[in-house]
């Protein structure tokens, strides 16, 4: 009793700090136009993304939502310092809503450089299994390209039209309820598996075809609000990890697909953000993004392996529902 009271106010805790933006947008109740990221906006938005990033909850969709809250969604045309207009690469006035999404994606950088700080060993592993002298880091660095190589392709073939048709509220609402479902329905699976067999990989001795299941997972979560964490989570219960062994290779495998995500965007769309924007915002974005997300990943390792990942989908689902009723209120378009 004490441990599912536990959980249950861990959950509404997350979810309080997460809906956060709605009583700030709900405050502001008439929607001013904005040209640029306030400090109070780059504290938030940093702590959403590294507070979500490496959980199973969709960091992008909570970025799009926390966006849109915000009125950091807006077509609003922005210029440069010196008053002259800012055009995207197709000709078209560069946006506070293209800006906004693209800073959201360059404060990645923060949660990126934790991981890869809590992580340094098992980079320092695969660097010395490159140059020969550590076959299971080696073995690891295989599998993580391989595991990285669908979503790659996919990306670049599917990234304009994702970003058109994807990257709003409904769509992450329905993401973030889908996803709470398949949670359920794999945590009750790999629960089985472990109860008859015991039997579990690591990462460090994964065979090809897991980390290529794992790949096409995370396919899968380029629709914003299904997270790519869950999707990685997942494909590692499927091959045989344990919950912390699943977390790990999610994490480092993050380090790939979000440094190539993060500078793809930077070179596609980074000159005219940086044109439009301050850089104070963006700085402490950043660092506020790395200090969470040191503090999530942590956390996360010792409660996947308590608690597994039930409650993650109860907090999908909470989401959801709030997020639907305040777009049927009216805070956001749908």
């Amino acid at each position: 009793m004490k441990s599912t009271s536990r959980t249950f106010k861990t959950i509404l805790f997350v979810l309080l700090i997460l809906l956060y933006p709605c009583a700030y947008a709900a405050d502001a109740k008439a929607p001013q136009e904005k040209t640029d990221i306030s400090y109070s906006d780059a504290l938030i938005l940093g702590l959403v993304e590294g507070i979500t990033e490496y959980l199973p909850v969709s960091s992008t969709g909570h970025l799009i939502l926390t966006n849109a809250l915000l009125n950091l969604d807006a077509d609003t045309p922005l210029s440069a310092a010196d008053g002259s207009p800012i055009f995207d690469d197709g000709g078209n006035p560069y946006t506070m809503k293209s800006a906004a999404d693209a800073y959201v994606i360059m404060i990645q950088f923060g949660a990126i450089a934790a991981v890869a700080l809590m992580y340094r060993k098992s980079l320092l592993k695969m660097l010395m299994g490159i140059l020969g002298k550590d076959r299971e880091g080696l073995i690891l660095m295989r599998n993580l390209i391989a595991a990285f190589l669908p979503a790659a392709i996919v990306g670049l073939i599917l990234h304009d039209a994702i970003e058109r048709e994807l990257f709003g509220v409904k769509p992450v609402i329905i993401a973030l309820a889908v996803g709470a479902m398949l949670m359920f329905a794999v945590q009750k699976m790999y629960d089985k598996k472990l109860f008859k067999s015991g039997v579990n990989s690591s990462v460090e001795n994964m065979t090809l075809g897991q980390s290529l299941t794992v790949g096409v997972l995370q396919c899968v979560a380029m629709w914003p609000g299904t997270s790519r964490s869950m999707m990685t989570i997942l494909g590692g219960y499927l091959a045989g990890l344990k919950p912390a062994d699943a977390a790990k290779f999610s994490f480092l495998l993050g380090l790939i697909t979000l440094t190539t995500a993060s500078m793809f965007k930077t070179l596609k769309d980074g000159q005219n953000m940086l044109q439009a924007l301050s850089a104070g915002p963006l700085a402490l974005g950043l660092l506020v993004a790395f200090v969470s997300a040191a503090l999530s990943v942590k956390w996360l390792i010792g409660f996947l392996t308590k608690r597994g990942l039930a409650p993650f989908a109860w907090y999908r689902l909470l989401l959801a529902a709030a997020l639907y009723l305040l777009m049927y209120l009216g805070y956001f378009a749908q």
